[in-house]
């Protein structure tokens, strides 16, 4: 398929090829399915892939990227492309599913369709998923599922039956840093840090993007570099200084939220008002939780720059512009002392997952990983 045929929506999943053609045939053919199984690792690029397929399904012009529903569809604020995640550590509540499906029996809102995406579909478990069926077999008209998951063995058959599955392979970071370039003025340099933080050119050209993400990261780095110096007061205000800036770049998505939500005012009653407001506090806590991911991400680079540099590794380090604290901290670290570290940032990307909250998972964490540094905690 010529570049020229595909939706500007759909260029920028240029390290996925297979997948932007085949979704370009079947948007220009009109063989789009009601329920997409994106499949594939972490960083692949699934989200991005149905951010950009929700965009060419809303947008009056086929996903031309530019518009006002594919910034809506962007800011992840657009009353009829839904994004959902699991609400309790064992997965999707089966209250969840349902206010999914009633909301789909509803018409849209602004566009002529609805799309509803669900991050981690493996987690879609016992009777949330039974419940969710039912809709898969027989979908309300003009409505799209895109389910985001790893592997299709980790899921109801059932469900994974009733879904066309669109395989998405794990991107080498020179195709990643490549894309990022093409797709922005990034240095190599600025390119892998930015994939080592977001995880996919996607997210990466969007952090780029971001002032308030990149400060976040250098928050991070300051801090790490900091411990050996810091008393336990001092990795506290660090932490909350953290996750006060992972909140900054939020507060965009939440006044064209209410923005949007004042809009529709006119025209909803006042439970399908309800029910968007829960919404958008739903995605403003998982675009929180992204963003701390981001911080975690961050903190496990460098500190894998750190255990290369300890371990005398004749490659290049990821975190270039920060090499003078890689080395630092490098220069008095054990191997296992590192390993150490990297657990406890490990050990926090799990307690977000679990809903533990953002200030006391990143507290443990710093603390932890002073300790494992061989920088014992102080007291004033």
């Amino acid at each position: 398929m010529s570049a020229a045929s595909v939706p500007a929506a759909l260029r920028d999943l240029a390290d996925q090829p297979r997948v932007r053609d085949f979704l370009a045939t079947a948007l220009a053919e009109g063989r789009l399915s009601h329920a997409y199984l994106f499949l594939g690792p972490p960083g692949s690029g699934k989200h991005e892939a149905a951010e950009a397929l929700a965009k060419c399904v809303v947008c009056p012009n086929g996903g031309d990227a530019t518009c006002d529903e594919c910034r809506r569809v962007a800011h992840r604020t657009h009353p009829d492309v839904h994004w959902l995640a699991p609400e309790s550590a064992t997965g999707y509540l089966v209250t969840q599913v349902r206010e999914l499906i009633a909301d789909a029996a509803l018409a849209p809102m602004r566009a002529p369709s609805k799309v509803y995406v669900l991050e981690r579909a493996e987690l879609l478990r016992g009777s949330a998923a039974n419940a969710l069926l039912k809709t898969l077999e027989e979908p309300p008209a003009n409505t799209m599922f895109i389910l985001c998951g790893r592997v299709a063995d980790a899921m109801l058959p059932t469900i994974v039956s009733r879904c066309q599955q669109v395989p998405f392979r794990a991107a080498s970071t020179e195709s990643g840093v490549r894309a990022i370039m093409h797709s922005c003025a990034a240095t190599p340099e600025e390119a892998r840090i930015a994939l080592a933080v977001a995880g996919s050119p996607g997210r990466a050209v969007d952090y780029l993007k971001s002032p308030g993400r990149r400060e976040v990261r250098r928050l991070v780095v300051d801090t790490l570099d900091a411990l050996a110096r810091d008393d336990s007061w001092d990795v506290l205000l660090a932490a909350r200084k953290i996750v006060t800036a992972v909140a900054i770049p939020l507060a965009d998505v939440k006044q064209a939220q209410e923005d949007a939500l004042r809009e529709s005012q006119d025209f909803l009653t006042a439970g399908a008002l309800k029910q968007v407001a829960d919404a958008n506090k739903r995605e403003l806590t998982a675009r929180e939780r992204s963003g701390m991911m981001e911080a975690l991400a961050a903190a496990e680079s460098l500190l894998r720059d750190v255990l290369m540099r300890s371990e005398g590794v004749a490659e290049a380090i990821v975190n270039e512009d920060a090499a003078a604290v890689v080395d630092r901290l490098a220069a008095r670290v054990t191997t296992r002392s590192v390993m150490r570290a990297l657990d406890a940032v490990a050990r926090a990307a799990d307690d977000l997952a679990h809903n533990v909250s953002p200030q006391l998972t990143l507290e443990v964490m710093l603390l932890s990983v002073k300790e494992a540094l061989a920088c014992p905690p102080s007291f004033r």
